[in-house]
């Protein structure tokens, strides 16, 4: 269903940075052109795999057999079924943006540098796309973390991201129970730094769960040019303008993130881990609420679900959209009544837990500025840059990974990192 809903929106999240190459124009109503070869390097790196490997492990642990199941096919299953595809018509495409621009959720210009416009950046090309069960294109050891040039933008990175954000997110936890969650004498509170288990409630399985699916559509949405470069994203959720229910403010976002909402919505998981997973961009605290609900809204139009009935929003008695009261948060007490947000802890932790673009879009940014120094060295024209992506760049990344590479240049200098590179020359991976 699509509802046309009040206007209630925000700023958008940055998730990367450009540097480097920029992008070429391929046509992205076409399965990317590079996407055989990231499916090669990704593959074969033993840093990719040895990430997801990691993430099997911490899913695993999630008790919800439901939830545990969904997960893990989620990115293992590289036949998995794209739910908000299913049987979806170029008609009921049209519908959708149609819907997404009449609520004030999509800005028509954005799309300008996309090659097959909106319809294109809304509806990234799949397998079988139309079919009852279209897949992605691309399998987690092939997709990447980031616009090109941003985290993690190399094949795998997407795996090695969730990887670090899972890891974060248990670990903020832990240290969440430890902290605010141990007793001591008296039954009164201490602090015990990081503790497994606690006095306070944190649900464990959405712990584990959102990180993961949070990047879910990355799959399709950063599809690799024939150059190594990646397809250009479409931001989302918002016009950039007035989008907090009229007054200023920019919802807008990367569109991996509103499809991955919409893929969670469509295989009808519960409300709290589809709103901790819409908290990855902004936390729905100190006056971004209205984000968090915007693109709630928009991937509700995207799954083609009602976000109300589904539990996913509530409106208030201005009839703007609002986080539910889940849990014991309705228990006695209207905050939103107070102008407060109902917040859960869940949503904290996880928009925390993915934080880890902070380091690595400085990490690629400075590595891309040393591997074109170092490429000649290695037989690498920086100007040719489909063999320098393909052959060079990608490849030094999948393998050595962009955050070590930083740190053993700021402690060591350009020559380990050379020295790091040539491990790969040994092996012939370049």
């Amino acid at each position: 269903m699509i509802r046309f809903a009040p206007l209630f929106g925000t700023l958008a999240f940055c998730t990367a940075m450009m540097t480097g190459f920029a992008a070429l124009a391929d046509d992205q109503t076409q399965m990317g052109a590079g996407n055989a070869r990231a499916e090669e390097i990704g593959a074969a790196s033993p840093l990719v795999q040895s990430a997801v490997e990691l993430l099997r492990n911490n899913a695993q642990a999630i008790q919800d057999a439901g939830l545990r199941d969904a997960t893990l096919d989620s990115f293992l299953n590289d036949k998995s079924c794209v739910h908000h595809r299913a049987n979806l018509t170029d008609a009921l495409k049209d519908k959708i943006i149609a819907a997404l621009e009449a609520q004030h959720l999509l800005n028509l210009d954005d799309a300008a540098s996309i090659t097959g416009g909106v319809k294109a950046g809304i509806f990234p090309p799949v397998n079988d796309d139309g079919a009852a069960c279209p897949t992605l294109p691309l399998t987690f050891k092939a997709a990447a973390g980031s616009v090109f040039g941003g985290h993690h933008s190399y094949p795998g990175g997407l795996a090695v991201h969730e990887s670090f954000n899972v890891q974060s997110s248990i670990n903020l936890a832990a240290t969440y129970r430890g902290e605010y969650g141990s007793l001591g004498e008296h039954d009164l509170p201490v602090a015990k730094g990081a503790q497994p288990n606690g006095d306070v409630a944190i649900d464990n399985d959405v712990i584990l769960a959102a990180p993961i699916w949070h990047d879910w559509a990355k799959r399709m949405v950063f599809q690799w040019n024939r150059d190594g470069s990646e397809f250009i994203e479409l931001n989302f959720g918002g016009t950039g303008h007035n989008d907090n229910a009229g007054a200023a403010g920019d919802s807008r976002t990367g569109g991996h993130h509103i499809l991955g909402i919409a893929e969670t919505m469509a295989r009808g998981l519960s409300p709290l881990l589809v709103i901790t997973q819409a908290s990855a961009h902004a936390a729905p605290t100190l006056g971004n609420e209205f984000k968090v609900v915007n693109w709630l809204r928009a991937a509700a139009i995207v799954a083609q679900i009602d976000p109300i009935e589904k539990g996913y929003l509530v409106t208030d008695n201005g009839g703007h959209f609002r986080l539910p009261p889940l849990a014991t948060l309705g228990d006695g007490v209207n905050l939103t009544a107070s102008d407060q947000s109902n917040v859960l802890v869940e949503y904290q932790i996880h928009n925390l837990s993915d934080a880890d673009f902070v380091n690595s879009i400085a990490a690629v940014t400075q590595v891309q500025i040393l591997l074109q120094r170092l490429a000649p060295r290695f037989g690498y024209d920086v100007a040719d840059a489909t063999r320098y992506n393909n052959n060079f760049r990608n490849v030094v990344l999948a393998y050595l990974s962009p955050e070590r590479l930083m740190m053993i240049y700021g402690k060591k200098g350009l020559e380990a990192v050379a020295e790091e590179v040539d491990k790969l020359k040994r092996l012939n991976l370049i």
